[in-house]
């Protein structure tokens, strides 16, 4: 007996010192923490501000950042069932414990210890509060710890009410909704007030993985957790056996709904997300900022369609590469028994009949569509959650047979793709082959398998796919340097990487231009200077020798530099190249915008062996545009703030002044005052250039542009090695517009320039200058014209016939054509040709 009692006493004493000993520590963790802790009484005045939204620059909206999705609510107008969901789902005895719940906590540390995982949580909507608002995100003690202390803080300082508020105005539930307000309209575009009980308890189910149990991205899931929701609500005396039984059967209702944009410029959008957080921190999401971007609302739509149309095309000569998904289960019943369950253990350990009921509401859930057999609810949800690819839509296949195909769309319309909108698809080998013809619908997808179609110009449908080339379109305001236009790839839903200014990619012939005119410029050469187009081997530095070649793999010999530019002789200008020197040239091409540390060093430079940017490219290009001037790229107009439109900063960027006094400092455009850009190349060099540009689309790899029916375009092909690259860069006065197309994997898309980009250039060019008046620019005074030999480039006298007129500048005219034989004696004869006697004999 005395044994007992002491024995009892020992384990009395025992357990007073260790609760003594973890009082004191929790104490002296008090102590050591709270002089670094933030100040609670900040919450009180805590203020939700408004999002980053941007603009074109005509004030048409192209995105909005941060917390765009946040209806601030008050408590009062929080329903009482969407309380009592999160109470129930989040913190059960939120409204009696004092910030901490110690049950919660230590039935947390237990799961800890006996599966080394968490997986009913231990924070209380306090604790949540203190760690959305006031702590970061790391999952350390020490960082629990101080949640705790700031928890205890708050319900010393605010009301329960008050600390809800801030909590249902702060979490993040999916798709960009912040709050519940805001997840009430993203999801099912109503008011708190008109949610069902199932909703509201789908949303509350949210915060705990708002990917994981999203009802858009997987409404299987999202079931399970809404019903065991819903069954704590029961079990709490919240609701009765009667409304827990018909809400747990009501079936998936939430749909994707979106902030609507006014011009599709996803990429620009970024880029000024980019800037706003590089310029502001982490107050550029919520300090209420406008940025008007330099994007034309009229010219941005047809940069998109553009390049989305011209990839299509490109696909659509190289085969079909099979469906996105396949074997879809058509029904949600069917598409449940599949899915996984982890995650969950806690939700389904419960009871029973959380699964059984889950299931009853997905076979409530089940959809019936004229003309399709059976229960097709899963398929809906698919479609739903699946987004748009540019003009690409999704779709499941119902039935393929003969040769027509019956496709399930988003909304549960059916459409029928015939023959003509399949036969293309046969099977992709490389992008050089492709397989037979298909014969039947069914050869090319089956039903269950998700697709993508598109709406013809005819109103018709056509199988289509996801293209496996991508590209960009810049257009650029050569004046200025002002971005009009941009678009980094076939989508932003399909890849946010932007090619435009993130893909350095080997720039081929469209470099061509600017070894041109290092020598224009120089004057050691002119547009009628003859350079030979013949095999030449080289040392590359490396242990074997470069033989460069010509695409066509041919050699025309002897050849003037206007020529070799309109048909892009490789060995033509590596010659000129080899005669104005690297390091000069490299020099020179510094004031296009060219970093001459990420030039190669080498004779290679000549054929565009650069990696360099499509905005690079294209800025490029417009330093020729403008007659010589150093502009750089720029798409921030001006940036505002709040609804005052408080200016905050405002673009003045260097501009091209072809009529300004050499020495002119600044320029006045429209009232307001622009610094002059530096002068890079001389007028002359640059319209001679152009010029030559222009027989590029008369006479060379560049006459698909001879459609438009403009004589004021020019232009220039690019291909390089293996047909890795496809490039059109040309411009008119007013707009440079620069396109490329490749794949981001850097395999070849065998296709040449004038094939894979110069089509889609058409296409923007065509809208873009439809309706303005021809933009050349004057010549200048010291442009002159001569008559030159064909054959060797010299000039002829004026009283030789023949030849043909060519521009030079004044001060570097060729030499004459030497006569082959007297003046006397030809004068004499009568006998008046080419005046060589190489003519006569």
């Amino acid at each position: 007996m005395t044994f007992l009692r002491t024995l009892i006493l020992s384990l009395f004493f025992l357990i007073v010192s260790l609760v003594g000993a973890a009082a004191l520590a929790m104490v002296g963790a008090a102590i050591y923490f709270s002089p670094g802790l933030p100040d609670v009484r900040q919450l009180q005045d805590f203020e939700l501000h408004s999002p980053l939204r941007i603009f074109t620059n005509d004030g048409k909206l192209i995105g909005e950042f941060g917390e765009e999705r946040r209806i601030v609510v008050d408590f009062d107008e929080i329903p009482q069932n969407m309380v009592n969901a999160l109470v129930a789902a989040e913190d059960t005895n939120y409204f009696e414990h004092s910030g901490v719940d110690p049950r919660g906590l230590a039935r947390a540390a237990v799961e800890l210890a006996r599966s080394g995982a968490i997986q009913s949580g231990g924070s209380t909507i306090t604790m949540q509060v203190a760690r959305n608002y006031m702590l970061t995100l790391d999952q350390t003690f020490t960082r629990k710890l101080r949640e705790i202390l700031l928890a205890l803080q708050m319900e010393k300082l605010l009301s329960k009410h008050e600390i809800f508020e801030l909590y249902v105005n702060k979490i993040f539930l999916g798709n960009r909704a912040y709050g519940i307000a805001a997840a009430a309209d993203t999801y099912y575009d109503k008011p708190l007030s008109e949610l069902t009980l199932a909703e509201t308890a789908m949303i509350a189910g949210l915060p705990k993985a708002p990917s994981a149990f999203n009802p858009l991205a997987n409404s299987e899931r999202s079931l399970i957790r809404r019903n065991w929701i819903l069954f704590r609500m029961r079990e709490l005396g919240f609701i009765d056996d009667t409304t827990y039984q018909a809400a747990v059967q009501e079936p998936v209702t939430a749909r994707r709904h979106f902030t609507q944009t006014e011009v599709d410029a996803s990429y620009v959008a970024e880029m000024a997300r980019q800037y706003a957080v590089e310029r502001f921190g982490d107050t550029a999401y919520t300090g209420g900022y406008r940025i008007y971007t330099t994007l034309d609302s009229e010219l941005q739509p047809f940069a998109r369609e553009a390049l989305a149309t011209g990839l299509l095309e490109y696909d659509l000569r190289h085969g079909w590469r099979g469906a996105e998904q396949h074997d879809i289960a058509p029904s949600l019943v069917e598409a449940q028994e599949r899915t996984a369950t982890q995650g969950l253990e806690e939700e389904l350990a419960e009871s029973p009949e959380i699964r059984q009921t889950a299931r009853q509401a997905a076979e409530r859930s089940q959809t019936e569509i004229a003309g399709v057999e059976g229960d097709v609810s899963n398929w809906l949800q698919v479609l739903e959650r699946t987004p748009n690819y540019g003009l690409l839509k999704p779709a499941i296949v119902v039935e393929s047979s003969g040769r027509e195909m019956q496709v399930l769309t988003r909304g549960g319309e059916l459409e029928t793709i015939n023959w003509d909108g399949l036969s293309w698809a046969r099977t992709y080998n490389s992008p050089r082959s492709r397989g037979a013809e298909p014969s039947s619908a069914d050869q090319i997808a089956v039903r269950g398998d998700l697709v993508r179609i598109l709406e013809t110009q005819d109103g018709t449908v056509r199988l289509s796919q996801r293209p496996d080339a991508e590209g960009s379109l810049v257009a650029q305001d050569p004046r200025t340097g002002a971005i009009l236009a941009l678009q980094g790839g076939f989508d932003f839903n399909a890849s946010k990487f932007n090619r435009a200014v993130q893909a350095q990619r080997q720039s081929g012939s469209i470099f061509k231009p600017f070894i041109y005119l290092a020598a224009l410029e120089d004057g050691e050469m002119n547009a009628s200077t003859v350079i030979n187009d013949a095999p030449v081997v080289l040392d590359d530095g490396s242990n074997s020798l470069w033989r460069p070649v010509n695409s066509s793999r041919d050699f025309a010999g002897p050849m003037r530099l206007r020529p070799a530019l309109a048909r892009s002789r490789n060995l033509v200008t590596i010659r000129v190249l080899q005669a104005m020197g690297l390091d000069h040239t490299i020099n020179y091409l510094e004031g296009f915008g060219f970093a001459p540390g990420r030039l190669p060093h080498g004779l290679s430079l000549a054929l565009g062996s650069a990696s360099l940017t499509p905005m690079e490219m294209t800025n490029a290009y417009s330093v020729i545009a403008n007659g010589g001037f150093q502009v750089a790229p720029w798409f921030i107009e001006r940036v505002t703030r709040n609804d005052d439109h408080e200016l905050i900063d405002e673009a003045t960027p260097q501009v091209a002044c072809p009529s300004c006094a050499e020495g002119q400092e600044t320029v006045e455009i429209d009232g307001r005052e622009y610094p002059v850009a530096k002068r890079v190349a001389n007028a002359a060099a640059t319209y001679i250039l152009r010029d030559m540009l222009r027989d590029v689309i008369t006479s060379g790899t560049g006459r698909g542009a001879l459609s438009l029916n403009r004589e004021d375009i020019v232009g220039k092909t690019g291909t390089t090695n293996s047909q890795r690259d496809a490039w059109f860069a040309g411009f008119n006065t007013d707009l440079v517009t620069t396109v490329w197309v490749g794949k981001d994997s850097n395999e070849t898309i065998a296709e040449y320039g004038a094939n894979a980009a110069l089509p889609i250039w058409n296409a923007f060019m065509g809208k873009a200058l439809e309706g303005t008046p021809s933009a050349v620019p004057e010549r200048p005074d010291t442009v002159v014209t001569a008559r030159v030999d064909p054959n060797s480039g010299r000039r002829l006298h004026d009283n030789q016939p023949g030849g043909i007129s060519e521009f030079f500048h004044r001060d570097h005219l060729p030499a004459y054509q030497p006569r082959g034989i007297s003046r006397e004696l030809e004068e004499a004869s009568g006998s008046q040709g080419s005046g060589t006697a190489e003519s006569i004999f």
